[in-house]
């Protein structure tokens, strides 16, 4: 019995710690946690449509370009 209670209180002490870092969270979201998920979501949004706009600025390999033509 002795060595139950010794496990038990082990376990309660060991597993404090970890509790208090979650910060006690809860998995439902309030309304001011479900607004800054829109805007995340709109900010990956913008973050890729900046993405795409600067792939399009980039030259296609297509083209030949010669830099030191002017030089020769």
């Amino acid at each position: 019995m002795r060595t139950v209670v010794i496990a038990l209180a082990t376990i309660a002490i060991l597993t404090a710690p970890a509790y208090s870092q979650t910060g006690g969270k809860r998995s439902k979201q309030s309304g001011s946690e479900q607004q800054s998920a829109e805007q995340k979501k709109k900010k990956a949004a913008d973050l890729d449509k900046a993405y795409k706009d600067a792939l399009d600025k980039i030259p296609d390999k297509n083209e030949k370009h010669d830099p030191w033509g002017k030089i020769r």
